[in-house]
């Protein structure tokens, strides 16, 4: 399946990142936003042997830090959002370990809650180590259910036929009676825009080849 990016005249070209709103505290950012991350986020905390209240438990301490740290991200070469993400979810689940192994809280007793503590403390620094590719393309996916409003109908449905159903570059221009190079565009267009949307250069299945 191909990758995703973003178009001119389909959108604003200076309307800023989702994540950019959120710090911005744009309520209506920060609706997409739990709407995008939260699945993820509850996939890394039981990744890491949460139940599914406790996992639930942690994702909302993710969201309140993110809340209060998220204006002090920077956005530098090589990094994703994605993964300054992963580093705000771990250390909760680290501290979240912490205070069960303080408190003994039944669960498999005082030791196991100590195992699953060591585990997270060594924790690799890369998100992909613990995240799936079912995961990654479900987190696309989501941001482009955010981001189809801002596309013509037809610029979508190019865009769609060519990258979700996986239809030939040829095949997708023929069908509507363009250039193969405009259907790279219209690609590469909506792929930018979902990137930047997410903050992110990588990690879908979704490829602009």
């Amino acid at each position: 399946m191909p990758a995703l990016t973003t178009g001119s005249s389909d959108f604003s070209a200076t309307s800023p990142s989702l994540i950019r709103r959120v710090a911005d505290r744009d309520p209506e950012a920060w609706r997409r936003f739990t709407r995008l991350y939260g699945p993820l986020v509850f996939h890394w905390c039981q990744q890491q042997g949460l139940a599914e209240h406790d996992a639930a438990d942690v994702m909302q301490e993710v969201f309140v830090s993110v809340a209060r740290s998220v204006a002090s991200y920077e956005d530098r070469s090589g990094s994703t959002f994605r993964g300054w993400l992963w580093t705000v979810t771990r250390n909760q689940i680290i501290s979240f370990l912490r205070k069960r192994t303080r408190q003994g809280i039944p669960g498999g007793g005082t030791a196991n809650w100590q195992q699953l503590l060591n585990v997270a403390e060594s924790l690799s620094d890369d998100p992909d180590q613990f995240t799936s590719q079912f995961e990654l393309d479900a987190l696309y996916r989501r941001g482009l259910d955010l981001v189809r409003q801002e596309f013509r109908p037809r610029t979508w449905e190019i865009f769609w036929r060519n990258v979700v159903e996986d239809q030939p570059t040829d095949s997708v221009a023929a069908e509507f009676g363009i250039s193969a190079n405009s259907v790279r565009q219209t690609r590469s267009r909506v792929l930018r825009r979902i990137r930047q949307e997410l903050g992110d250069r990588s990690g879908s299945s979704l490829s602009e080849s």
